[in-house]
């Protein structure tokens, strides 16, 4: 895999012009605006600082614009900026001011869930590429609608579940396909933190420079509760968040279908409860068990434990997956396979440091992630994590979602994804804020 240095050596020619005093957009100027990539960070919360590194020795490309909904969030990243570029961005709180800028080329969306499809069909619609963190919908028809944009305009789209960039999984998953472990039939997709009591929502005032009419963009409006904004939105009921599942899920479900080859589950049940810090402002389940049932025998477990930090398969996080003749454990650091009899035959381990489960991430993955949409967008690669996969992905963790919702177990048509369930179907969707209905 490559390194971090490797990463950077390889882009020395962008630092070069810097270290002859040319700014950064003069340093751009020169390599030629038909190559040059103007972007915006739209959402500027825990996530944004994992794109510094890629920006500070990106070849060619100029940061535009730091968008969010509220200005102390938009200062802060400024700020953190100021050091690793020598040039200015605009600062926007409306992400319709930053797509209505025809030089603006591409956005990295890294806001809440529930603005994840609609700030990425909107950007489409305006001409821009996205880079989509995960979850890439907040519930299934949305990822739908998402694909049908992708066709019509056809830009591209790179989803946040950067594993997919790593060589070490790169190269097991590869050696999973030509049958090093014989034919995979499960996998366990895990994840355990230590997430600790959340404040019971109280009705506040909105804070002093938060845009709370342009933070809930489609979703159903509500009076503000403290403190909200503030990444508790997680967990504050389902019009923002998709919980534990949609927010981390995402990565270890996506590494479990990518191995085992699968697309839709035929049969989906879940056990789902809350059963830690029972009486605070956490609204939906902080354990999960998730089992997704796919044709040809193959099945996919999801062990999710999000305030209960044991590490059961000995890491915070990761995917073990099973075959007729051997066994592969694979996270974000390493892969070790395994004979049938249980014997390590081979470790590798990333040369990387991506972050596991700290909030925000970033790393190498990132770094790499980020370098590939880019080179997408040149038209010189393809995106590692298409949207077609992450549609895939991501409605496994809402089918875990519905699961618990309505208590059920459920049957889909697994050419196509859906349900004849009513119930099932009725939590398919969701209702807008009016004036933010979808158009398409």
């Amino acid at each position: 895999m490559k390194s971090r240095r490797a990463f950077i050596k390889k882009s020395v020619v962008a630092v070069g012009g810097l270290a002859l005093g040319l700014s950064a957009r003069s340093y751009a100027n020169i390599m030629g605006a038909n190559d040059r990539i103007h972007v915006a960070f739209v959402g500027c919360g825990r996530r944004v600082g994992g794109y510094f590194a890629s920006l500070a020795v990106a070849n060619n490309v100029q940061l535009a614009y730091l968008c969010d909904v509220k200005k102390s969030q938009r200062d802060k990243v400024a700020a953190q900026l100021a050091s690793k570029i020598s040039y200015t961005p605009l600062l926007e709180e409306d992400i319709r001011k930053v797509l209505a800028d025809k030089q603006v080329d591409a956005i990295f969306n890294a806001t809440p869930d529930h603005w994840h499809a609609h700030a990425t069909w909107m950007a489409m619609e305006a001409g821009k590429h996205v880079y989509l963190e995960k979850p890439v919908s907040h519930n299934p028809r949305e990822g739908e609608l998402l694909i049908q944009f992708q066709k019509k305009y056809n830009k591209v789209i790179q989803v946040g579940t950067q594993q997919r960039s790593a060589a070490h999984t790169i190269d097991i998953i590869r050696e999973i396909h030509n049958g090093v472990i014989g034919d995979p039939y499960k996998a366990l997709a895990f994840y355990s933190n230590q997430r600790g009591r959340v404040p019971n929502p109280v009705n506040a005032n909105v804070p002093d420079g938060l845009n709370w009419e342009l933070f809930q963009g489609p979703a159903p409006r509500e009076a503000y509760r403290h403190d909200t904004w503030d990444y508790n939105w997680h967990w504050y009921g389902w019009k923002c968040g998709t919980a534990e599942t949609g927010n981390n899920a995402t990565h270890e479900l996506d590494v479990a279908r990518w191995a085992l080859q699968v697309d839709y589950p035929e049969r989906v049940s879940v056990e789902a409860s809350k059963q830690h810090f029972v009486d605070d402002g956490w609204e939906m389940y902080d354990t999960m068990y998730a089992s997704f049932y796919f044709p040809k025998s193959k099945t996919i477990h999801w062990d999710g434990k999000s305030r209960n930090g044991l590490n059961t398969y000995g890491a915070d996080r990761g995917t073990i997956i099973y075959g007729t003749e051997g066994s592969v454990f694979v996270n974000r650091e390493l892969y070790r396979l395994y004979s049938r009899d249980g014997k390590l035959i081979r470790e590798k381990r990333s040369d990387g440091n991506e972050a596991g489960t700290a909030l925000g991430g970033g790393g190498d993955m990132t770094d790499f992630h980020v370098e590939n949409f880019f080179e997408a967008i040149r038209g010189k690669s393809t995106v590692t994590a298409p949207l077609s996969e992450g549609v895939k992905s991501t409605l496994l963790c809402h089918l875990a979602n519905i699961g618990y919702r309505t208590d059920k177990a459920f049957v889909l048509d697994p050419i196509t994804g859906q349900s004849n369930d009513k119930e099932i179907k009725n939590l398919w969707s969701r209702e807008y804020a009016p004036g933010w209905e979808v158009k398409g």
